[in-house]
């Protein structure tokens, strides 16, 4: 069979199977399985699909995933996130659009502490909004901030995400992770200069009240009780990785118990925050390790039935500069964005996209934040866009589709922006590798 017609046949399986309704990871098993039995044939491709599936799953560099989500869920269940912005708040004072900078500054640190972006849109959302909302603030300065910063787990370290990445292409988890530090940080810098500029062309759309004003004392005190000891979990995380004195997974580790002690010393570790935390956890781990052991397995019939090989070939004998297929599949990304969430696009693509990346000479690690880039600009995307839902569920009633994603829209400028500063000086991505 001619490779086209192998990855159309491979393919098709898993879109229908997605149009009936099937779960995504249950689709690409399904998929896998017709695959095995037309490219491989009878109980031996079986037997191979099983021992394929088990060995995707069996890596010990998966521990990953749920120690960062484990860290996540007990950050927000023991409450621990209430105290950040209470020192935000003291920081920025009578700023003009004040409560947006507290957003886009409060969606960093979270993003650094959660590694879930939907955790990261509800938190931004239930504890901001009202307020913002109260105060008069225009959507594209309330509603715009906190999808947007809401995103930025996908990309700041601990990503759950990037690491899901990284275990579907087989990248080194830990250089990916860090690879996203810089460009997050721009990316949340980007984000604050829309909100100066809009307050500046339009005072109203952020409007002025009076902030009882904090001594110097008071404002250290805070920062010394609430916000250095999450610096202290983001150097467990993130700092033992970039001076190489624990691997990601070791890393993942530390940041559990990093959490657990500070929530301890605050007195808000109970058995209930606990176990709602290990229960989160453990629901959101199962799901993705299905997804990996299928779109595992799915990568390798791609390359067994020739329908990867085959379209690495024809693309790169194309007369065209590499950049213009970089720019079709970050196209291609951002279409599957309108309709599929983030997991289930990396499942389709990451198989063909990222040995096609290879075959152009770009670096692996580079191109894996061009795709989490794209991803997170999915999350805020209508008419399926995640982000976009979590935040309308805890909106003022009332509040439509159409209102959010145009609120948003300033910011997913931001991260296109971001994208062309990336193909323009790719070693954003290497400052710390």
């Amino acid at each position: 069979m001619v490779w086209y017609l192998s990855g159309t046949l491979l393919i098709g399986l898993i879109i229908v199977s997605m149009a009936s309704t099937l779960p995504v990871a249950f689709a690409f098993l399904l998929a896998n399985m017709v695959g095995v039995m037309v490219f491989i044939g009878g109980q031996a491709g079986l037997e191979q699909l099983v021992a394929n599936a088990t060995t995707s799953i069996t890596s010990f560099t998966l521990v990953t995933i749920p120690l960062f989500i484990l860290m996540g869920e007990l950050f927000f269940h023991t409450g621990v996130s209430n105290r950040i912005f209470d020192v935000l708040d003291k920081l920025f004072g009578r700023l003009p659009g004040r409560l947006s900078y507290i957003t886009v500054s409060g969606g960093t640190l979270f993003a650094a502490l959660s590694g879930s972006s939907m955790a990261n849109t509800a938190l931004l959302g239930a504890s901001l909004l009202p307020e913002m909302t109260r105060r008069g603030y225009k959507d594209h300065l309330s509603m715009g901030p906190i999808v947007a910063c809401g995103g930025l787990a996908i990309i700041i370290p601990p990503s759950g995400l990037a690491v899901l990445l990284g275990s579907l292409a087989h990248l080194d988890i830990g250089a990916l992770l860090l690879a996203g530090l810089v460009p997050g940080i721009v990316l949340a810098l980007l984000y604050a200069a829309v909100i100066f500029i809009s307050v500046r062309i339009d005072p109203d759309a952020a409007p002025r009240y009076d902030v009882e004003p904090a001594s110097w004392g008071e404002i250290a005190r805070l920062v010394a009780l609430n916000l250095l000891p999450m610096a202290f979990v983001i150097f467990l995380v993130v700092g033992l990785i970039v001076l190489g004195l624990a691997t990601p997974t070791e890393s993942a580790a530390f940041g559990v118990l990093g959490v657990a002690i500070v929530a301890a010393c605050f007195r808000s570790l109970s058995v209930l925050a606990f176990r709602k935390a290990v229960v989160g956890s453990a629901k959101v781990s199962g799901m993705l390790f299905l997804i990996i052991m299928g779109s595992s397995t799915f990568s390798q019939l791609l390359a067994f039935s020739g329908a990867s090989p085959g379209l690495i070939s024809w693309a790169t004998s194309l007369d065209v500069a590499p950049v213009v297929l970089l720019a079709a599949m970050f196209g291609v990304l951002l279409f599957l964005g309108l309709f599929m969430e983030a997991a289930s696009i990396m499942m389709l693509t990451v198989p063909i996209f990222f040995p096609l990346a290879l075959g152009l000479g770009y670096d692996p690690i580079w191109f894996g934040i061009i795709m989490l880039l794209s991803l997170e600009i999915g999350l805020a995307t209508p008419p399926f866009g995640m982000g976009l839902f979590v935040l309308l569920g805890v909106s003022p009633k009332g509040t439509t589709l159409e209102q959010v994603s145009l609120a948003v829209l300033p910011y997913l400028l931001c991260t296109n922006l971001l994208v062309l500063l990336l193909v323009v000086f790719p070693q954003l991505t290497a400052t710390f590798r």
